[in-house]
């Protein structure tokens, strides 16, 4: 169990600057990839529904800038980043939804084989998808990296650091 264990140990693969620095290069791509139409080639600037991932993404820059200025000012975990980090779970549904949903667009391919399906449906659609999997993965990888460079959300330790006369 511990060498299986080890091996899905996001820092084996990445670091925590990298984890943050392609966060911050996938999530603006997937954000402006999320208007695009896979059967139609074509960007839907006013589907209501296109602006569900932007909305919830700018909770996911602000648990970022979060965990970022834990690390630099070597400060614990507090309760307002316990709750971002509660909304994050949340994010990251809605982000393994946006993957099976391209997904199960991916796979209708063969359904609509008489119909014209533009050239770049399979290209996109996998790049979209292999792109979800990718934040997917970098968002697990955070939530690893607030642990242990942060601190778990241990506020009996947190109360015995405050002095409040001072």
């Amino acid at each position: 169990m511990k060498a299986l264990k080890k091996l899905f140990i996001p820092s084996r693969f990445i670091s925590w600057k990298t984890c943050l620095y392609a966060t911050l290069a996938v999530l603006p791509v997937l954000i402006i990839l999320n208007f695009y139409g896979l059967y139609s080639n074509q960007f839907y600037v006013l589907k209501i529904d296109n602006y569900i991932l932007p909305l919830f993404s700018i909770l996911h820059f602000v648990y970022l800038y979060a965990i970022q200025f834990k690390v630099r000012e070597n400060e614990y975990s507090d309760p307002q980043l316990r709750n971002v980090e509660y909304g994050m779970y949340a994010v990251l549904f809605i982000y393994f939804f946006k993957c099976t949903d391209t997904l199960y667009i991916l796979m209708s391919y063969n359904d609509y084989d008489a119909h014209i399906i533009p050239g770049t449906f399979l290209p996109m659609g996998i790049f979209i998808f292999s792109l979800h999997l990718l934040l997917i993965a970098l968002t697990v990888s955070a939530f690893y990296f607030r642990r242990t460079l942060v601190g778990p959300f241990n506020f009996d330790q947190v109360n015995e650091n405050i002095d409040s006369w001072q």
